[in-house]
């Protein structure tokens, strides 16, 4: 893995072993505690997004804990086909709402309870579901945006996490993956902090992880934590016989 250059994080003080329940994510989307969602098409993607389409086009990608991001509808405009998981039905209704896009909802046979909200164009489908269920779908996908997702799921999750992640991918899939750096001393997450060496053992025996870029990404929300900063790292990740 290339260097990413981030701040050393103080990881003497609290640890993150902060354990969110389902059900806390839930709640969350239903009283709009929703700091985390970006009201714009993120800047680390608008940035690399050569990098992500690599001059490919009507590429299948896959939204891991999608919420509402605005990000899905721009990329279908471009003629991609987006597929997004989240267990909050609240925020997968919230997307087509806002956007003003029609959409169907269906049941999923391969996910007992599961549901699927669809748009009637048919280049959006968005799954009520766990993200460690979704696999029963049998679907692989030609690019990952991950934007919220590594970093939200409990620390004891994120191998299986990864794993999921991990049996998704096409042969040529490109995963672009947005970590946090910020002072663990002052935060416990979620947001969690992902160091590479964690990185590395998530992805490292099959993906090669090249760093892209960071940003200054604090908000209102995180300086009530008493955080003073808060950057947004991306990496490419590969399946190591495809990095470019």
């Amino acid at each position: 893995m290339e260097d990413s250059t981030v701040e050393t994080n103080n990881t003497t003080g609290i640890k993150q072993n902060r354990v969110m329940a389902v059900e806390e994510w839930i709640m969350k989307w239903e009283q709009n505690e929703i700091g985390f969602h970006d009201k714009q098409v993120h800047r680390l993607l608008e940035r690399n997004l050569d990098a992500f389409l690599n001059n490919r086009t009507k590429l299948r990608i896959f939204f891991p804990l999608c919420g509402k991001a605005v990000d899905m509808k721009w990329l279908a405009d471009m003629g991609h086909s987006i597929t997004g998981v989240d267990i909050s039905e609240t925020g997968l209704k919230g997307f087509f709402i806002e956007q003003n896009i029609s959409y169907i909802e269906e049941q999923v046979p391969e996910i007992p309870g599961a549901k699927v909200f669809k748009s009637l164009s048919g280049n959006i489908s968005l799954y009520c579901c766990s993200i460690y269920d979704f696999p029963r779908i049998d679907v692989k996908f030609d690019g990952i945006w991950d934007r919220g997702g590594l970093v939200a799921v409990n620390p004891c999750d994120r191998e299986c996490y990864a794993n999921v992640l991990l049996s998704l991918m096409e042969k040529e899939c490109r995963y672009f993956l947005v970590t946090v750096s910020y002072d663990t001393s002052l935060h416990g997450g979620p947001p969690f902090y992902v160091s590479d060496t964690e990185l590395d053992k998530l992805f490292g025996m099959f993906c090669s992880m090249k760093y892209l870029g960071k940003i200054e990404s604090l908000i209102e929300m995180q300086k009530m934590w008493g955080l003073d900063y808060l950057y947004e790292i991306l990496y490419l990740v590969t399946q190591k016989s495809n990095l470019c």
